[in-house]
């Protein structure tokens, strides 16, 4: 049994007689007439009883009309689901941030012109620090992220860079530094500092390392956070100074005070949208040309 006899069955059955259907879908009768005894020996059944002034269904006839319009309607609907998949205009996207950038306006000015874009697509957004969202993508748990990303030849994943971040001091607001700022990171040698792990962000943590090693910077870490949010209220509790982003000022953290200085500036940390090179999803090909159009239209405003 095959769609186009279904197709031709129903075009009989609407017009009454098989030359009536040939005229309305231009197919020649010999070409009907073979195609719906084809489809009546498939079935070992007689679909019509022929009479001199038409074609009349048999009672097997009149079950399989609305059978055969409920299978074309499904046939077009998975031809209409499939295209749709395959031009990545329905499905879903999961993609990590880093958790300092949920709420920054880079991120959300992209989520809502993706959405704008592809109504038909779902986005699951995870926040997720930068080691774990590496290590997702390549175990295909994220199908992009964005990530702080000092190198663009990971193993496995390409990526293109789409901000650079700076870093900035966060003290507490009754902190003797507030008032008498400091001039460079040397006076703060004697601080009490709040860290972060190096799993938590690899490449942000390395990055920092090696420029406060040229800097001849050795900060006297006493305590330690999962994250920037964690990090930024143990600040607030007292409990030492942090250098965290630049970006992570946006949302000013209750009791936290924040403080640029030139060797925190020079400092850059470059943020990227990332995806495993296997993944050849059409909808994470539309996200990352996305991407790369905001990109271009920042920079050419930029400049």
């Amino acid at each position: 049994m095959e769609f186009r006899q279904l197709r031709y069955f129903l075009a009989i059955v609407e017009a009454g007689s098989v030359s009536a259907a040939s005229r309305r879908i231009h197919v020649a009768q010999p070409a009907l007439t073979r195609q719906i005894k084809l489809l009546e020996e498939d079935l070992n059944t007689r679909l019509f009883e022929r009479h001199a002034r038409g074609m009349v269904l048999t009672m097997a006839g009149r079950a399989l009309v609305e059978e055969a319009k409920e299978l074309l309607t499904k046939r077009d609907e998975l031809r209409g689901r499939l295209a749709s998949l395959g031009s990545g205009t329905v499905g879903r996207l999961s993609i990590g941030i880093t958790p300092t950038y949920l709420w920054q306006s880079w991120a959300t000015t992209l989520l809502r012109h993706f959405r704008r874009d592809y109504p038909g697509i779902a986005l699951e957004i995870f926040p997720l620090l930068s080691g774990p969202q590496l290590e997702r993508l390549r175990d295909d748990g994220l199908d992009a992220g964005l990530m702080y990303l000092h190198h663009d030849d990971e193993a496995g994943i390409s990526s293109m860079e789409v901000h650079r971040d700076t870093l900035i001091l966060a003290m507490p607001e009754d902190s003797e530094w507030v008032s008498n700022p400091p001039d460079s990171l040397s006076q703060l040698s004697d601080a009490d500092f709040v860290w972060g792990f190096r799993w938590a962000s690899p490449s942000y943590y390395d990055r920092m390392t090696e420029h406060f090693h040229h800097l001849g910077f050795q900060p006297k870490v006493v305590q330690y956070g999962a994250d920037n949010s964690a990090i930024l209220s143990m600040v607030s509790a007292g409990l030492g100074l942090a250098i965290v982003p630049d970006s992570a000022s946006a949302n000013p953290a209750p009791g936290v005070c924040f403080l640029r200085l030139p060797e925190l500036d020079a400092c850059d940390m470059p943020l990227r949208f990332a995806w495993s090179k296997d993944n050849d999803s059409p909808i994470l090909a539309n996200m990352v040309h996305l991407v790369q159009e905001h990109v271009d239209f920042l920079r050419q405003r930029q400049a």
